[in-house]
């Protein structure tokens, strides 16, 4: 303020002008070039082909309903009215046939109801006089295009005609309306119908002789791939369990059940257990196409396809377990995993052959019989359940295992008994000798020195749980303590294994129920028999 004492003078600078981007051509389009907008839409075409066929298909049924506006000829024998043919078009029209089928009929059922209830209601108002006809249209306005429809179309069983209603909406107060101020309900009526008719038959030509994409042929084909990933995702999660010397777990987030980049098997197990919505909506509009391709029974049972994705999905749940005890962040040790590898890897091949097998008879649309693959899924499993039961003093916390992974134990399938006296004395003698195993192992430790034991308890600070050492413990008090904590440890990571093991039984289990909903859905959709 100049010209006062004590004031103090500040120079505030004018504001810089924004600086103005130098190249022109980013503008409009800073961190998404254009470039890089087109190699993604080729990469999104490229992905799916019939994404591109399906727009050309719009596109050209919409433009043979527009001809009967632009042509001279057919505009005047139609009229503005044909102009709700190129709005059924863009409504009705879907990617697949039985999607269109079920919206044109939606739409069609919609648009003669209300236009039956606006003819009836917009006479019964004419013969009630020009003061209380707009006050009932403005009430069945309210009750029957909005309340009444509105609360109906929440009915569960309602739900899938929930588009015929809002038809019913737009299309009750579109005639009404009309009608009350051209006079004439009926001849609206009608030429909102035979619009919506035109549209209609336009729509369904294009779908289904341009290169027409079927709801049943792509569930089909879904099913088949998620019995294709299944097989797969489980080969894959035993292979790794089996070979990886070192299991890598990854950092705990918020993201690490659901991203494994190097397990694409995994991934599409996955994608099986999200298929539920899928495969339900893929056999809701199949139920609505003609007989088609290799599908020409009529009534085709689509609805088996969805049990049969099921009982799917509860056998995936049981591999995606086995995934979950892969990058677990309690191991158990290598050279314990690869000495039941055998039976555990023939286990699994076999159960995914089965899986496999059950694809490809659904894929062919034959009927085969699957005894000899269960006997050998069922005989393989048995044989690991032997093994696991005659051998389970290696899952003992008295076996000490061997520290050197690079050592492992001797293959168990060489010293399996062919009979069961064998088994019983074989057992007995792996008994014996284990306990006898046990007993010097722990003179062992006993005798040893202070400073050894603390070098081999050091080995496992990190581990869980942890065999912390306490100083002030004293005598053989302290020793047996230690060991009692050292086989907790190993005896923690030798469950890990069992649980392995326990959930592929498990999974084999399962496979029982997937052969009866296979075997159902053949008889159902009359699948050529063939027998093996």
């Amino acid at each position: 303020m100049n010209g006062k004492k004590g004031s103090v003078e500040i120079d505030i600078p004018p504001p810089n002008k924004a600086k103005q981007p130098e190249d022109g051509n980013n503008s409009g389009f800073q961190g998404f070039p254009c470039k890089a907008w087109i190699w993604s839409a080729w990469e999104f075409c490229k992905d799916d082909v019939d994404r591109v066929i399906f727009s050309f298909k719009v596109g050209l049924a919409v433009l043979l309903v527009s001809l009967l506006i632009l042509l001279r000829g057919a505009y005047e024998i139609f009229g503005t009215n044909i102009i709700w043919s190129i709005i059924t078009v863009a409504i009705m029209f879907e990617y697949t046939v039985g999607e269109t089928f079920n919206r044109g009929f939606n739409r069609a059922l919609g648009s003669l109801l209300a236009a039956i209830l606006a003819i009836a209601v917009g006479q019964l108002a004419q013969l009630t006089g020009r003061i209380a006809e707009p006050i009932i249209i403005g009430l069945s306005i309210f009750l029957i295009a909005g309340a009444i429809t509105s609360f109906v179309k929440l009915w569960p069983s309602l739900v899938p005609y929930e588009h015929g209603f809002r038809v019913i909406i737009f299309t009750y107060c579109f005639i009404i309306v009309s009608g009350y101020r051209m006079g004439n309900p009926i001849r609206t009526s009608m030429d909102r119908l035979y619009s919506i008719a035109i549209g209609g038959f336009v729509a369904a030509f294009v779908n289904v002789l341009v290169f027409p994409m079927w709801a049943g042929e792509q569930l089909h084909e879904e099913l088949v791939n998620s019995f294709k990933s299944l097989a797969d995702s489980l080969e894959e999660c035993v292979k790794k369990y089996l070979e990886d010397e070192e299991l890598n777990q990854a950092e705990f987030s918020e993201k690490v059940m659901d991203e494994f980049p190097d397990e694409p098997a995994y991934r599409k197990c996955r994608t099986t257990l999200n298929s539920s919505a899928k495969l339900e909506s893929l056999a809701d509009a199949s139920k609505w196409e003609p007989p088609h391709g290799r599908f020409r029974n009529f009534f085709y049972p689509w609805s088996e396809y969805v049990k049969v994705g099921a009982v799917l999905r509860y056998c995936a749940y049981e591999v995606m377990a086995l995934h979950g005890v892969l990058h677990s962040e309690i191991q158990a040790p290598y050279n314990l995993r690869i000495a039941f590898q055998s039976e555990i890897q023939d286990a699994a091949n076999q159960a995914a052959e089965l899986v496999r097998s059950l694809g490809k008879d659904i894929w062919n649309m034959k009927r085969s019989l699957k005894t000899s693959l269960l006997n050998r899924v069922h005989s393989s499993t048995l044989r690991l359940q032997c093994v696991i039961d005659m051998h389970s003093y290696l899952l003992s916390p008295h076996y000490d295992l061997p520290d050197n992974s690079s050592n492992p134990l001797p293959k168990l399938s060489h010293v399996l008994p062919t009979t069961p006296y064998e088994f019983l004395d074989q057992e007995d003698d792996v008994c014996s000798t284990n306990h006898e195993k046990s007993s010097n192992h722990l003179t062992q430790n006993l005798t040893e020195s202070y400073y050894e034991m603390m070098r081999k308890q050091s080995r496992r600070l990190n581990s869980w749980p942890s065999s912390e050492v306490d100083p002030f413990e004293k005598g053989g008090g302290f020793r047996i303590g230690i060991l009692h904590q050292m086989r907790a440890v190993k005896s923690t990571e030798a469950l890990s294994l069992t649980t392995f093991t326990s959930l592929l039984i498990e999974f084999v289990v399962r496979l029982d129920h997937l052969v009866e909903a296979v075997d159902e859905l053949s008889k159902m959709a009359k699948f050529k028999h063939e027998d093996l």
